[in-house]
């Protein structure tokens, strides 16, 4: 496509990738393939899947041969995975799709549309999603909706710095990202173990969201989710996660900002606590010590990680049993 062209059509690149997905990588494909946007390139990543996933995706290329298809010979992590994409990518905007996601038909067509309205400084445009299992069956909408589908609370958009510190809030698989902006960063980082909260944080200091209110993506969970790794004992999102709470507190200028960020490292120190890691339960400590006096209850849950109580199976059970009602 000439450079004209492109300008009022822009190249969307989707950077698919899939670790052991066998039973999804095709439906999450083809919904790009079927998008109502004409100019979408997709580059699918198979991180050494132990499953039948790369040949699957082998015989989706088959029938789309102008889908990339890079094969890692061993799991290099999502991040560097990703990054792969990224630096093989031509597009003007950037999707990370899981394989197991699958994208509505119109989605990339809205989201182009709003970020062409949008001036520069808007780094990402996100939406509404809902939630499916295994099956495919829906279980929620991440925003709760009204009976005309829009969401009931309002959805910070704008400069949202202080409101990533605040809570979860972006369901990560509706994000469509500037290219521009993933350039400036470097891409992902490539020392942690997930990209999101990074990227929020790294991203959303300088640049703007806009929020598309309305739901564009089947957000799928399933038991290996990271909702779930996160409790198990050995994992590693929490020390990625301490890592990404230093780079916002270099990051925060306002008191209102610094007050979030003690509030979101109070719960991952719970977190690691009933992960049993305690020593990254107390170096959370150490971190919120910097920021504002850790409180009655988080001095109690530092004192009971010197003591190296078993927790965690009890923490699972409850967890498990408080999703099944969710």
């Amino acid at each position: 496509m000439g450079p004209y062209l492109n300008q009022i059509k822009p190249w969307v690149t989707v950077v698919c990738t899939c670790y052991n997905h066998e039973a999804y990588v095709q439906e999450a494909l083809q919904s790009v393939v079927d998008q109502r946007y004409p100019n979408v390139e997709l580059i699918v990543i198979d991180n050494a899947s132990s499953d039948g996933s790369a040949r699957r995706i082998a015989e989706f290329v088959k029938r789309h041969p102008g889908v990339r298809f890079i094969q890692n010979t061993e799991n290099i992590g999502l991040c560097r995975a990703f990054n792969q994409g990224l630096r093989h990518a031509n597009g003007k905007y950037l999707i990370d799709l899981a394989a197991d996601d699958i994208l509505f038909p119109d989605r990339i067509a809205r989201q182009v549309e709003r970020f062409e309205q949008l001036p520069p400084e808007y780094a990402v445009v996100f939406s509404n999603a809902v939630y499916i299992d295994e099956a495919g069956h829906s279980l929620s909408i991440h925003f709760p909706t009204d009976e005309r589908g829009r969401a009931v609370s309002e959805v910070p958009s704008g400069y949202v710095f202080s409101k990533i510190l605040e809570r979860y809030f972006i369901c990560t698989p509706t994000m469509m990202m500037r290219r521009a902006v993933l350039d400036e960063l470097g891409g992902y980082d490539e020392s942690l173990d997930y990209e999101d909260f990074d990227f929020w944080v790294r991203s959303a200091r300088h640049y703007a969201y806009g929020y598309i209110d309305e739901i564009l993506t089947y957000k799928r969970r399933l038991p290996n989710s990271q909702s779930m790794q996160v409790i198990e004992p050995h994992n590693r999102l929490l020390a990625s996660t301490l890592d990404v709470c230093y780079k916002a507190f270099d990051r925060c200028q306002t008191p209102d900002e610094y007050h979030a960020l003690a509030n979101r490292v109070r719960q991952f120190l719970r977190k690691a606590f009933y992960a049993e890691q305690f020593e990254l339960a107390l170096r959370f400590g150490e971190l919120l010590n910097h920021i504002e006096s850790p409180g009655l209850l988080t001095s109690g849950i530092l004192f009971l990680s010197r003591l190296h109580l078993p927790v965690n199976s009890l923490y699972q059970q409850y967890i498990r049993l408080r999703l099944r009602f969710v």
